[in-house]
């Protein structure tokens, strides 16, 4: 077993996937007066670290004291202003640190000063980085479905309360421009603090949605989550539970408006949407039907295991490897279920690893404890809720007509582990009005895609597949406007 491999994709998993968390700390600049004019500014590129393909934009400035300050954006995960610990830049050569996550770049300016040429390392593994000077367009920004303005319907900004939370949701209504009534959607956005369009990978799918269904006939209604765009509150703390609270109340809202039908409003959700639409469901008598896009039905550790596989096997790793990494994570998540304090937490985490691994030489065995030391603050509320939710409790309790509908390249959240485990709840429900469909060739975006793998995300112009937004779009008018005509 090469226990190398199972150190540089952890590392690897760090630096995508939940690295962020622990770069909101206090910066330290640590260098020596001399004349920086040559390396201020934006500088943008792609750090390809095997899992995805991030893109990157370095800002370098100068502070009150006439110091180096930098920070770091991720475009690819959405993650903005991340601090650089340290940074020095001496002899056209560029260094920088972010001490907690063990992340180092070295790389040297051209000598026409357009382009800064390194490497980035992480626990023993590098990956090369250049950064071209200002603010670059990276991949494809060509989004052939986003809507232009004038729309054939109505737009608004709204706003509305939780008052148990004490938060105010914002969000845009679109709504046909006739004088008649119309079914209305709610949509619920996936795991992360998204904003009303749920923003990823430079692409807008609920804005995509919306106008289209909005020009079927049917309003929506889409929201930033709690803690973010115009919305209040604190997205960190809360878990699926307080977003399902959250919408509820949006629920409410659209009742109370005269133009929409209070018998025909169901419920859209992609990925955790799919988990938050059916809790919502099995305790409203307000739903009138679900959508469940990517949506998970197995506990959040299983989808863990599974999402984590298919991504490693399709950069290419080895069945052992999966296989030694699978069990190491198992070990993992049984510590955070037992949801002890975080001192306990913290040890037990790096008696795994020192068992596990065969760790490196000392300065790197210090990167791999540093790593563990910030892990247990990775593990928010969200997190430990969806680790032990079982969202099939929910569907069992499902008697709205449903559609179920994954990509058959879905390596995020499995059409044959999840779609198998919805038919079987909504059956033992009694529902009589279920559909659940593996779709070919789309990914857990529902694009058209070739491998279904993160990286091409932000590399397909494709945001939503003309045939799915006609399948949801048919689904709903069947159960609701032409349902009412017949």
């Amino acid at each position: 077993m090469n226990k190398k491999r199972i150190r540089i994709i952890l590392g690897i998993m760090m630096l995508t996937n939940i690295g962020t968390a622990l770069f909101m700390h206090n910066k330290k600049h640590k260098e020596a007066s001399m004349n920086y004019s040559p390396i201020l500014g934006d500088w943008s590129g792609i750090l390809d670290v095997g899992l995805m393909k991030m893109h990157t934009v370095l800002h370098i400035q100068k502070n009150a004291e006439g110091k180096l300050s930098a920070t770091l954006d991720n475009l690819s995960v959405k993650a903005l202003g991340i601090p650089i610990d340290i940074i020095t830049f001496n002899d056209n050569q560029l260094q920088f640190e972010m001490t907690k996550t063990s992340v180092t770049f070295e790389g040297i300016l051209s000598k026409d000063e357009k382009e800064i040429s390194g490497k980035v390392t992480q626990n023993g593994q590098e990956f090369s980085l250049s950064l071209e000077k200002g603010l670059k367009a990276i991949g494809h920004t060509n989004r052939p479905q986003e809507p232009v303005a004038p729309y054939p319907y109505k737009e608004e900004l709204v706003s509305y309360e939780n008052k148990e939370a004490g938060i105010t949701l914002s969000g845009t209504l679109t709504i046909p421009s006739s004088n008649d009534t119309f079914p209305a959607v709610l949509l619920i956005a996936g795991s992360g603090p998204h904003d009303r369009d749920e923003t990823v990978f430079g692409h807008k799918p609920f804005l995509v949605l919306a106008d289209y269904l909005t020009r079927q006939g049917i309003a929506v209604l889409r929201v930033d989550k709690r803690g973010c765009g115009k919305s209040t509150g604190h997205y960190d703390t809360a878990t699926s539970q307080d977003f399902a609270e959250d919408v509820q109340t949006g629920i409410a809202y659209l009742k109370s408006l005269p133009k929409i039908n209070p018998e025909q409003i169901g419920l859209i959700g992609h990925s955790e949407g799919g988990i938050i639409a059916p809790m919502v469901a099995a305790k409203s008598q307000d739903i009138a039907f679900l959508v469940l896009a990517g949506g998970p039905a197995a506990t959040g550790d299983e989808i863990l295991y599974e999402q984590n596989a298919l991504l490693l096997q399709a950069s290419g790793e080895s069945k052992e490897t999966i296989d030694e990494l699978n069990t190491f994570q198992r070990q993992i998540f049984a510590i955070l279920k037992k949801g002890s304090d975080l001192e306990t937490t913290n040890r037990q985490l790096q008696e795994i690893t020192k068992n596990y691994l065969e760790l490196p030489q000392e300065n790197q065995k210090q990167s791999i404890i540093a790593l563990l030391n910030g892990a247990p603050k990775l593990f928010t509320p969200w997190f430990c809720y969806f680790l032990n939710f079982d969202p099939s409790t929910a569907l069992k309790q499902v008697q709205v007509p449903v559609l179920a509908i994954n990509g058959e390249l879905d390596l995020q959240v499995s059409a044959k582990q999840n779609l198998p485990i919805i038919s079987k709840a909504l059956k033992e429900a009694g529902n009589t009005d279920y559909t659940t469909l593996e779709l070919p060739k789309l990914n857990h975006l529902l694009q058209t895609c070739q491998t279904g793998h993160v990286r091409e995300y932000g590399e397909i112009e494709e945001t939503i597949s003309p045939s799915v937004l006609e399948l949801i779009s048919g689904w709903i008018l069947e159960r609701t406007v032409q349902k009412t005509s017949g």
